[in-house]
């Protein structure tokens, strides 16, 4: 019977060979060599972590996720595998959230939330085709969705489909009619498209239902500037610097609107350090 510590050493001459293989490329020869490491000495984090490496460099991510796990488990006080893990994590959480994503659809092909949420994790990397092609399919699951609706919308406004954006939203607004940040979004469609009049209602419909939002009346103050409607445009910039003045001058930086105040005392004034307003 071979005792613990030659199963041990055997371990480790295939854990060796399998480094060697997976360095020429080798992955899938490298994967037997880790398992016949793994099987001869189950405890062996070492022989897990290059398993997960190997599993990773093939693109199964989930695979590769739970043999990193494995080790912190075997090892929990040894750097190494927290290391080993978290380095995972940084570099291939997003292709391992996509593979859960798409198995749970596999799975449930009407599974609404695991297409929605695939969406969103495209969307965190700016892959909008791909976030409206799963938020389209979201929506034709469950038309009734007015969180999917409200992110494809806004997916579509960030790739500059406004158009699109603007029939999603009106019927947004017209089966929740109390659906605020809708209609403030519904006002900045409008406004990218030209449409001022609209956008003018529909900015003043978000105001009606949150009067101190500061988004709506930012909005509306970009809206006035774009239009020329320069005290207005002031008026409500200033109510949204005493609502959140930290946030409004965020969204300022690369508003274009505002260029037309670039030397105007008023506008100045408002925006500088010195001013007297608090957010």
């Amino acid at each position: 019977m071979t005792s613990k510590k030659d199963r041990i050493s055997q371990s480790d001459e295939h854990n060796a060979r399998g480094i060697e293989l997976a360095d020429r490329g080798w992955l899938d020869e490298a994967v037997n060599e880790f398992t016949k490491a793994i099987e001869l000495d189950p405890d062996s984090a070492h022989a897990y972590d290059n398993l997960a490496t190997v599993f990773a460099e093939k693109g199964r991510f989930i695979d590769a996720l739970e043999a990193y796990l494995k080790a912190v488990r075997l090892e929990p006080q040894n750097p190494n595998t927290h290391h080993y893990l978290a380095s995972f994590l940084s570099s291939r959480g997003f292709d391992a959230s996509v593979q859960l994503y798409k198995h749970a659809i596999e799975l449930d092909p009407e599974f609404t939330d695991a297409h929605v949420n695939l969406a969103l994790t495209y969307g965190d990397r700016g892959m909008l085709d791909e976030a409206i092609s799963a938020l389209t399919k979201a929506i034709e699951l469950d038309p009734d969705d007015e969180g999917a609706r409200h992110e494809l919308a806004a997916v579509l406004m960030d790739a500059g489909r406004f158009a699109e954006a603007i029939g999603h939203l009106r019927k947004i607004t017209k089966d929740y009619p109390e659906h605020t940040d809708a209609y403030i979004d519904l006002g900045i469609a409008y406004t990218a498209q030209g449409f001022y009049r609209e956008a003018e209602r529909s900015l003043a419909d978000a105001l009606k239902q949150a009067p101190n939002d500061a988004a709506a009346h930012y909005h509306l103050a970009s809206l006035y500037a774009f239009w020329e409607k320069r005290d207005l445009s002031l008026t409500h910039l200033e109510k949204a610097l005493e609502l959140n003045r930290e946030q409004t001058l965020i969204w300022l930086e690369d508003d274009e609107a505002f260029d037309v105040f670039a030397e105007d005392p008023r506008y100045l004034e408002l925006v500088s350090a010195e001013s007297k307003l608090s957010g």
